[in-house]
């Protein structure tokens, strides 16, 4: 996965969904889901690079971070939770696919 348009749709694919832009700078587009209004999948530019942030379990948020040199932790977040994954091709896409479903498993966890 390397444009926004593959990661939204998938993010979006998941049951009670949405897309949102919430800041006046249109760069960043998020998922959250309907039930919380909490995302789990945001999407932006940075440096000319297309990135993803996603929620992570802390006991597994190295995991990713050590395997793959595009997943650093998490920009603008908490970084404990939150993993960035740069969009560049270098991660497969069934990884970034595992990445964001647990994103989201993690988010209705909290919110039903």
């Amino acid at each position: 996965m390397t444009t926004r348009e593959e990661v939204l749709a998938y993010g979006l694919s998941f049951p009670d969904t949405y897309q949102d832009t919430p800041f006046r700078d249109t760069n960043w587009v998020l998922v959250r889901y309907k039930k919380n209004k909490k995302a789990f999948l945001w999407t932006y530019m940075y440096e000319g690079q297309l990135r993803m942030n996603i929620k992570v379990d802390p006991e597994w948020r190295d995991f990713f971070r050590n395997a793959y040199e595009a997943v650093l932790p998490g920009y603008h977040q908490n970084k404990m939770h939150w993993n960035t994954v740069i969009l560049d091709g270098s991660v497969p896409k069934e990884d970034i696919k595992r990445m964001i479903a647990e994103s989201y498993d993690l988010v209705v966890g909290k919110g039903i």
